[in-house]
């Protein structure tokens, strides 16, 4: 079976959705407009509608034709990043500093699509749970769900969600079961030291110079004490300090993240770097603070259900498309703290495109639209079969 025919029956429908949402793009915990549109779809289908959970969450519940019985979970998240877009598409970004360079904005789209769909045929037995999350980019947006009783308010027997992959072909989709992707920290590091004249360095304590030694030593931490077996990355992703050519600045500022897929290996970074701080504050006579926060559980697929996830793939790729022995990769996300609460899996849908996810010119493939919400419907109605 390839993707559905219906579902590519009003193609047309949800590239327009997509495009709508991609102009105007909302980071997390800011998506009004576009829960709004998520809530009016799913109202507009007959589909029972629950706003606000986790602030600017929206979960949809449709019963199958067949009654009661087993509850599956879709999950799409619909946040945009905090960046600039640079592709110039008729549909590109009208707001500046925001830019759906993820791709949330196909999956909240996807996920639309298979919800029609099944509002359209109910052929299946028990219930479907659309869970359209905000705030996956680190802001904790599955947290704040299952803060605010995701799961008690709406019980799933099994959850499942989807990514777009220009790093794969257009038609593959990957799924396989076990640690799938990296768990994550973000860290600030803020180096307070004395401020000069940049011409009198000898009278100030330079927070600059701290900033550079520092963020050198902590790249030792992943190849002078981490097993070498073990996965690990330490990324310094932002340096911040001084204003003006000729002063030297009281502040410097370091900010990055830590990916693991080992809760030892990530207390062990955690350690050495408040470590390697201290004494770096020590050499150089300034104050350093270290805040380290954890934003994203390693993710692990059920093995039951990435088996189901990948038979269903084959049924709209072919299972010569269907990649099930992928490496984990190292970047995360936040549907990892859902598949702690249910179990479930995550898949990945390659299209079109070379660009990476999180470039300023990535661009989504129309043409995904289809396939992800085939997959996502076809997962009901496998999963809820009569």
């Amino acid at each position: 079976m390839p993707t559905l025919p219906q579902i590519e029956a009003f193609k047309d429908d949800l590239v327009a959705i997509r495009h709508d949402i991609h102009a105007h793009p909302e980071i997390g915990f800011e998506e009004v407009r576009t829960s709004a549109i998520v809530a009016g779809k799913l109202a507009s289908w007959g589909i029972e509608v629950h706003p606000g959970v986790g602030k600017t969450g929206v979960v949809g519940i449709l019963q199958g034709k067949g009654g009661p019985g087993r509850r599956i979970g879709l999950r799409a998240d619909m946040d945009a990043l905090p960046m600039d877009e640079t592709t110039n598409l008729p549909f590109r970004s009208t707001i500046p500093g925001r830019f759906h360079g993820c791709g949330h904005d196909g999956h909240t789209t996807m996920l639309l699509g298979a919800a029609r769909y099944l509002s359209e045929n109910r052929d299946f037995t028990g219930t479907a749970v659309f869970v359209f999350q905000p705030a996956e980019e680190g802001l904790g947006g599955a947290r704040a769900m299952l803060a605010d009783k995701l799961f008690e308010r709406f019980p799933c027997d099994e959850i499942y969600g989807l990514h777009n992959a220009p790093n794969l072909d257009p038609g593959q989709i990957a799924v396989f079961p076990g640690p799938a992707m990296a768990g994550a920290d973000f860290f600030d590091i803020k180096i307070t030291g004395r401020g000069s004249h940049g011409a009198m360095p000898h009278v100030g304590r330079d927070p600059v110079i701290v900033a550079i030694s520092l963020a050198a030593a902590l790249q030792t931490i992943v190849s002078r004490n981490a097993d070498p077996r073990e996965a690990a990355v330490l990324s310094i992703t932002q340096i911040h300090a001084g204003s003006a050519y000729n002063v030297i600045p009281e502040e410097a500022a370091l900010a990055g993240t830590i990916r693991t897929f080992s809760p030892d290996i990530a207390k062990l970074i955690r350690e050495r770097m408040r470590e390697i701080a201290a004494g770096m504050a020590l050499t150089f006579g300034v104050q350093i603070d270290v805040d380290i926060r954890d934003i994203f559980d390693v993710l692990v697929n059920h093995g039951p259900q990435a088996e189901a996830a990948a038979k269903v793939a084959a049924e709209i790729v072919g299972a010569e498309n269907v990649l099930t022995e992928v490496k984990p990769i190292m970047g995360s996300e936040d549907f990892a703290d859902m598949l702690r609460a249910v179990p479930g899996a995550y898949c990945w849908v390659g299209h079109a495109g070379s660009v990476p996810v999180h470039n300023p010119s990535f661009i989504l493939d129309d043409g995904i639209l289809p396939v992800g919400a085939s997959l996502l419907a076809r997962l009901v109605e496998t999963r809820l079969a009569a």
